[in-house]
């Protein structure tokens, strides 16, 4: 057998004439190929296991910024007793939001998601709602929310189904009904406030808000502290938010002597210490602190006014519910401008246009707008 080996003679020779053409260059050094496989994909449990983890987690902050910009929307809403406060309507994308991740969800984790009731969601048995606990069906629950939002509250067995959720450590399920109980107390129509049922409603929310408390999930949702105080004062709390608001009323009566603001935010912790009873639990509430503070200052002042002309007092349900005093506070000013300036001394005028300046605006905290407050009111900076 013979082999020919002109080819690679030929190609040697060629090799050496260019080394003697060009000796400053070296012939390239081929690269050795190191062939791989691709990593094996996980199995479609695995996928099915982390979409069970990471699905409810990611719906919940969907969930929390859709109330957050419904919220700042509703705020944007002028509050007259002509024109009601109302919950606006979803959007057309807001819907085409809620569809794609029930799909998604019913697609990868399970067809149970966002069954609808045997009955009908006018008939919605206490059952399915432990049942949809235990199962994570985070979509039922939003439903239950929205269309038999009372049913999360009722106890079933000596257990809610928030205490349900905590009982069986379903935290994500924990969280998604605390932030429904936030949102049905934050979009409350001031005309349901008056009802005795809404009342009722209140106090069995701010049960089950104390118990997710003393749980721990305060320490993963600083949210819920503040809203466990919210509901506080607006089931139970008008006799303490009257009797605050006439000493801090009388505060700002008193003279230089006297620091209202500062007054107004003792009480505040006063309460909350009493409530909670916990210091790494109040060091969280300071933003609910600063709100509050602010409020019982300016329900104070217009306290003061109605002294001195006819009008609407400041509803104690306002109180601590983002700026809604404020705004009811500064449209009452308006509307009774001429009287104040005719009935009310100069100084609580003073005063009344130092809260609109200094606690008007979005781009500063609360905290600082307290602050800033207490270094003009508190010293008394009357010109």
């Amino acid at each position: 057998m013979s082999f020919n080996h002109a080819p690679i003679i030929l190609t040697i020779a060629e090799s050496s004439d260019n080394s003697i053409q060009n000796p400053g260059r070296h012939p390239r050094r081929r690269v050795s190929s190191r062939p791989c496989l691709p990593e094996r994909l996980p199995t479609i449990g695995v996928i099915e296991r982390e979409a069970q983890s990471l699905v409810p987690k990611e719906f919940v902050k969907q969930q929390l910024k859709s109330t957050m910009e419904d919220a700042l929307e509703i705020d944007s809403i002028s509050e007259s007793p002509q024109e009601p406060l109302h919950v606006r309507s979803p959007s057309g994308s807001s819907l085409r939001s809620s569809s794609s991740v029930k799909t998604f969800v019913k697609s990868l984790v399970s067809p149970k998601i966002g069954r609808t009731p045997s009955t009908g969601w006018s008939n919605v048995q206490s059952y399915e709602i432990m049942r949809a606990v235990e199962e994570k069906d985070i979509m039922f629950l939003m439903e239950v929310r929205d269309k038999a939002f009372p049913l999360l509250l009722q106890s079933i067995g000596g257990e809610t189904p928030l205490v349900h959720a905590i009982r069986t450590g379903n935290k994500d399920v924990a969280i998604v009904l605390l932030g429904a109980f936030s949102r049905w107390v934050n979009y409350l129509e001031d005309s349901e406030l008056e009802k005795p049922q809404t009342r009722s409603y209140l106090k069995a929310l701010r049960v089950g808000l104390k118990l997710a408390i003393n749980e721990g999930l305060a320490k993963s949702q600083n949210e819920l502290i503040a809203s466990f105080m919210q509901t506080l004062i607006m089931s139970e709390g008008d006799k303490w938010v009257h009797s605050q608001v006439l000493e801090v009323a009388r505060a700002l009566n008193a003279g230089p002597e006297e620091k209202p603001v500062e007054i107004a935010g003792a009480a505040v912790r006063r309460f909350a210490t009493r409530e909670l009873g916990k210091a790494d639990l109040i060091a969280s509430l300071e933003d609910y602190v600063s709100n509050a503070t602010a409020d019982l200052v300016m329900m104070g002042a217009w306290a003061n006014v109605l002294k001195s002309i006819k009008g609407q007092p400041l509803p104690s349900y306002y109180f601590a519910r983002d700026d809604r005093v404020y705004k009811a506070f500064t449209e009452r000013i308006e509307q009774h401008r001429d009287d104040i300036k005719r009935s009310c001394n100069r100084r609580l005028r003073w005063q009344l246009n130092t809260l609109r300046e200094c606690l008007d605006g979005r781009s500063v905290t609360f905290r600082r707008k307290v602050e800033i407050l207490s270094s003009k009111l508190d010293q008394d900076q009357c010109p």
